[in-house]
């Protein structure tokens, strides 16, 4: 997760021929973290652990730390404050206290039992302090955020993983259009805007936070300063968030069957393991070439994401109250929401490419909902070019507005790699049984899987070809 940015860094995201950026051969160059030099195996947990203890400890010893003492703290004290900030933002995630409704958590949207997404199949959720109020892109998942690297505009393969002078470009990030890079920055978002937990600034938020008793717990944590004013207690509160969505068996628990395949522990179906053949074939579906599904170099499990912005240009949602004005177009990496990069043409629809594990829990799709189901996702993906007409609206004159939620300058920056490199009236690059295999892969990528007790016997070869 971005709180600790020297996690090593995937695979990046396949963008458009036409933005001038070059896509990494990734069948032909080793995929997945970096290695440690000097270190055996390791896991991100621990990477991500270590360097959260490093730099928080060495920013306490310098006093840079939040609400830092008078010096020194030891790695001990760093591991106590960081545990009671957890239990903290347990606390803080699920209570409706902090909301100007009193009504909406975190847990409301990001719910746990549905890999903190959203429960509903709402395009968009409701909040305000009224819960009247609607958001403006689907709800993200939460998990698996451990790894993503701080945003760049210009990402280069490192080490000798691959040609240093091939720019990947804009990587990384949170949320959709990755304008932050730390959790407590995400989690800062929902708290002060006004179509979700609706408080009007800081001081609103540090006020609901006392009202619920929260500034005697803030001035109870370890290596707190005595006595927190509001500024104090709003920051503590962001941090305990941050915390808490490190916690491992909690945010990424590698749990799905498909880690127990990978571990040796079960198998692949004949139809599950076609279906992974065909994920990862780039003259089929295509898909790990931007939702990598191999191992890191030190054996990390694969997290189904490169964290490239890609523009993939799904559907207009008229689901959505916002996309009711035919001049509203949200353009991810160029705004709305992000301002920065306001201007820049040829960021105009680009959004971060999602991790795939427990995708199958999610009942909307995309940043803007606007599909239901796995198979319409797919669907999608391999029809976009082949029969535009099933998913575009059309002009006045009756043709079809392909690409339908840009403008038209933003259309030439559409993604047209494999699949989406067909025409119309050519043959998909997957048929209707080839969904269903590719559909049946992806549910195994959802966590609480138990294998079988036994000895699963061969687990497709997954092992010899994940090297």
């Amino acid at each position: 997760m971005p709180v600790f940015p020297l996690l090593a860094r995937c695979r990046l995201a396949a963008l458009s021929r036409t933005a001038g950026w070059h896509r990494p051969r990734r069948q032909e160059i080793t995929q997945g973290f970096r290695r440690t030099r000097g270190r055996g195996p390791a896991s991100a947990l621990a990477l991500a652990l270590a360097a959260a203890i490093g730099l928080a400890a060495a920013a306490f010893a310098a006093g840079q730390g939040p609400e830092a003492g008078d010096g020194g703290q030891s790695r001990a004290a760093v591991r106590q404050r960081v545990a009671a900030l957890r239990v903290l933002g347990r606390a803080l995630f699920s209570d409706p206290a902090l909301s100007a409704s009193g009504k909406l958590a975190c847990a409301s949207c990001h719910d746990p039992a549905h890999a903190f997404g959203p429960a509903n199949a709402a395009a968009v959720q409701l909040g305000g302090g009224d819960l009247r109020r609607p958001g403006l892109r689907a709800v993200p998942t939460l998990t698996y955020l451990q790894a993503v690297p701080a945003f760049t505009e210009h990402f280069f393969e490192s080490e000798d993983d691959a040609d240093e002078s091939v720019d990947n470009g804009p990587t990384g990030g949170l949320t959709w259009d990755g304008r932050v890079d730390r959790g407590r920055d995400q989690a800062a978002i929902p708290l002060l805007s006004d179509f979700e937990m609706g408080n009007k600034d800081e001081a609103a938020v540090a006020a609901r936070l006392a009202a619920a008793g929260y500034g005697d717990k803030v001035a109870g944590l370890p290596g707190q300063a005595p006595r927190p004013d509001p500024a104090a207690v709003y920051r503590a509160a962001l941090e305990a968030l941050e915390a808490f969505e490190q916690d491992e068996p909690t945010f990424y628990p590698y749990s799905s069957k498909y880690d127990a395949v990978l571990a040796g522990k079960a198998v692949l179906t004949p139809q599950e393991a076609h279906g992974l053949a065909l994920f990862e074939d780039p003259a089929k579906g295509n898909c790990s070439s931007c939702h990598v599904s191999r191992r890191g170099n030190d054996g990390t499990p694969p997290q189904f994401t490169d964290y490239g912005l890609i523009a993939i240009g799904v559907p207009r949602n008229p689901a959505i109250p916002a996309n009711r004005d035919p001049a509203y177009f949200d353009l991810g990496l160029c705004g709305p929401l992000r301002t920065d990069f306001a201007g820049r043409q040829d960021y105009c629809g680009l959004f971060r490419t999602p991790t795939l594990r427990n995708v199958a829990l999610r009942k909307s799709f995309f940043h803007n909902g606007v599909f239901h189901s796995l198979r319409q996702v797919v669907e999608f993906y391999v029809q976009r070019d082949t029969d535009p007409g099933r998913w575009y609206a059309r002009k006045p004159d009756g043709s079809i507005d392909k690409y339908d939620d840009l403008p038209a300058f933003a259309k030439a920056n559409v993604n047209t790699d494999p699949p989406f490199d067909r025409h119309a009236g050519d043959a998909p690059a997957l048929d209707a049984a080839e969904i269903d295999d590719l559909v049946a892969f992806l549910d195994t990528l959802t966590d609480g899987y138990e294998p079988q007790a036994g000895s699963p016997g061969p687990a497709y070869a997954l092992e010899s070809k994940q090297r």
